[in-house]
């Protein structure tokens, strides 16, 4: 899986986005953080990132994502 390439797809199209990933095999866990989230429901949030890896679902580059999807806002503090 080309995880550079996935980060970029992702930063390109969502504004100011920090990405965390880890990639296992064809599985891939998200982190995405935007303020292009606010007013989206998580089902909305989660569409979004789907339709902007659809190729790379369909090609079986990506079989399984795990994804949490958030404004800074509702970022934990650490």
């Amino acid at each position: 899986m080309d995880i550079v390439a996935i980060e970029a797809i992702l930063k390109k199209n969502i504004s100011n986005c920090v990405v965390k990933m880890k990639a296992d095999g064809n599985k891939l866990d998200l982190l995405l953080v935007s303020e292009d989230f606010a007013g989206l429901k998580r089902v909305q949030r989660q569409q979004r990132v789907y339709r902007l890896l659809d190729d790379r679902i369909k090609s079986g580059e990506i079989h399984a994502i795990s994804m949490k999807v958030m404004t800074p806002e509702e970022m934990p503090a650490s």
